[in-house]
C-alpha cells in the first residue's frame, strides 16, 4: 500500500484557511475556498465524482463495487478551516524523522518547545516521524490531518479495486472552528446512512458523546447621569455586569474548575459603557436538561444583583448551539461497534471518551445522520505547539478502510 497522507498533509497545511468568527460571509474567509478547490480538483483527477458548493463544502461519492445489494451507504467528514486562536498564515511544516525522545525546538521561535513534559504521549512516538510548524503559526493538524487521511483512503479505494465496499461518501466542510461547519449542509446530498468525522486526537481515540451547548446574551440597561452630579442617580451598566459576574460560581460550573463530564457557565465576551452593557455566555453540559438549570443560575443572579439597582433592567436571550450526539448514536450502537472492531483489526487499542466540546458530527447526528468522531492524530491544537505524526495519520487511514470493509462484510 502506497500511503499519500503525508504528502497531502504537507501540501494542505501550507494553504491558509483560518476562519473568522466576526465575519458574516459564508465561508467566513474566502481563503478557505482555496483548499476546497484543491480537494475538488484532486478528487476529479482520481476520477471521483464530486461537487464544490458556494459555501466551500465538497461532496464526493465513490459508487459501490460489491455485488451485495444491502450494504449501507457511509460517509467520512473533516473540516478545512483552522482556528482563529493562532495564525495560520505562511505555515512552514517540518518533518522530524525517527523521533528519539528529544525536545523539539521550533526554529523560527526557539522559545516554542515540544517536549515530553508538555506532551507525555510523545513517549509512545519513538521512531515515528513527527510533523510540526516552525514556531510562528499553528500547524493545522486540526483538521487537515483528517482531510489528508480521508483523501488517502479515497486514493486507496480508487487504486485498489480488490477492496470491496458499498457506496462511500465524503464531506469536507468550512467554518467548523467557529461553530458553523454544517449549517448549510444538504443532508440529501451526502446520501448516506451514517458516518464518522475524523477530528479527534491521539491514535485510538474515539468519541460518540459531547457537550450539549447553548449560547446566551445578557443585556443590561443602566441609568445614565453626569458623573459630577451622579450621587443617588447613576446606575452604571458595566458595574452591574461586573457584579453579576462576581457572583456567578467560581469553584464549580466554570471552565477553570471543571473536567470530565462536568458542565460549566462561561462568559466569553463582555462589552460595556455607562448606560448599556452585555455579556455573551456559552453554556455546556453533557446532560441536555441541565442547560436550563445553568441558564436559570445566570438569570436568578442577575435579578438578585438588580435589586440594588432599581432603575435598571435586563434582557436574557438563549439560543441553541448543538446537542450531545450520544442522544442519537445510542440508538445505533452498531456504528460504535464497527469503529472499535476496525481499530482492533488495524492493531490499534481503542480509547473511548467524551468530547468537552462539539464537532460537525454532533450537529449531523441531530440532523438525522449518526456521526461519531474518530482520531486523526492531532496534538497541541490551536497553538504553535501543534503536531502530528506520519504514522498516526496512516493508522487513521487504515481505520477508515477497515470500517469500509466491515460495513461491506456485514
Amino acid at each position: 500500500m502506497t500511503y499519500t497522507s503525508k504528502e497531502r498533509f504537507l501540501r494542505y497545511v501550507q494553504i491558509d484557511t483560518q476562519a473568522n468568527p466576526y465575519s458574516d460571509t459564508v465561508p467566513s474567509t474566502a481563503k478557505q475556498l482555496n483548499l476546497s478547490k484543491l480537494l475538488s480538483e484532486e478528487l476529479t483527477q482520481m476520477g471521483v465524482q464530486n461537487e464544490l458548493t458556494e459555501h466551500g463544502y465538497v461532496y464526493a461519492r465513490i459508487p459501490s463495487n460489491t455485488t451485495k445489494s444491502d450494504v449501507p451507504s457511509i460517509f467520512f467528514c473533516s473540516h478545512v478551516d483552522t482556528a482563529y486562536d493562532c495564525s495560520g498564515t505562511d505555515v512552514k511544516p517540518i518533518v522530524h524523522t525517527d523521533y528519539q525522545g528529544q525536545d523539539i525546538v521550533l526554529p523560527d521561535d526557539p522559545e516554542q518547545v515540544i517536549s515530553q513534559d508538555k506532551f507525555p504521549e510523545l513517549k509512545n512516538k519513538l521512531g515515528q516521524d513527527i510533523i510540526t510548524a516552525s514556531g510562528l503559526t499553528l500547524l493545522g493538524a486540526d483538521d487537515k490531518s483528517g482531510v489528508a487521511c480521508i483523501m488517502d483512503a479515497v486514493y486507496q479505494l480508487v487504486h485498489n479495486p480488490d477492496i470491496k465496499h458499498g457506496e462511500v461518501n465524503v464531506l469536507f466542510t468550512t467554518d467548523e472552528e467557529i461553530g458553523r461547519g454544517v449549517k448549510y449542509v444538504d443532508i440529501a446530498k451526502i446520501g448516506a446512512d451514517f458516518g464518522y468525522t475524523l477530528d479527534s486526537g491521539d491514535v485510538g481515540h474515539f468519541e460518540y458523546e459531547n457537550f450539549s451547548a447553548d449560547g446566551a446574551i445578557l443585556k443590561i440597561k443602566g441609568v445614565s447621569a453626569h458623573p459630577g452630579y451622579a450621587k443617588g442617580k447613576m446606575e452604571h451598566a458595566s458595574r452591574i455586569a461586573a457584579d453579576i459576574l462576581s457572583q456567578l460560581p467560581k469553584d464549580h460550573l466554570s471552565p477553570e474548575s471543571t473536567e470530565g463530564k462536568e458542565g460549566f457557565i462561561h462568559p466569553n465576551k463582555i462589552e460595556g459603557m455607562l448606560e448599556d452593557a452585555s455579556i455573551e455566555f456559552i453554556i455546556r453540559s453533557f446532560e441536555t436538561e441541565k442547560l436550563a438549570e445553568y441558564e436559570a443560575i445566570i438569570e436568578n443572579t442577575t435579578k438578585k444583583v438588580l435589586e440594588n439597582y432599581p432603575g435598571s433592567s435586563y434582557t436574557f436571550e438563549v439560543y441553541e448551539q448543538y446537542r450531545n450526539m450520544k442522544d442519537v448514536v445510542d440508538q445505533h450502537m452498531y456504528i460504535v461497534d464497527t469503529a472499535i472492531q476496525a481499530m482492533k483489526n488495524a492493531n490499534i487499542d481503542p480509547y473511548v471518551s467524551a468530547i468537552r466540546g462539539g464537532t460537525d458530527g454532533s450537529v449531523l447526528s441531530h440532523k438525522g445522520l449518526p456521526c461519531p468522531n474518530l482520531f486523526s492524530g492531532q496534538h497541541g491544537i490551536h497553538s504553535k505547539l501543534e503536531w502530528t505524526t506520519v504514522q498516526d495519520m496512516q493508522k487513521a487511514t487504515d481505520t477508515v478502510l477497515e470500517i469500509i470493509k466491515l460495513v461491506e462484510a456485514k
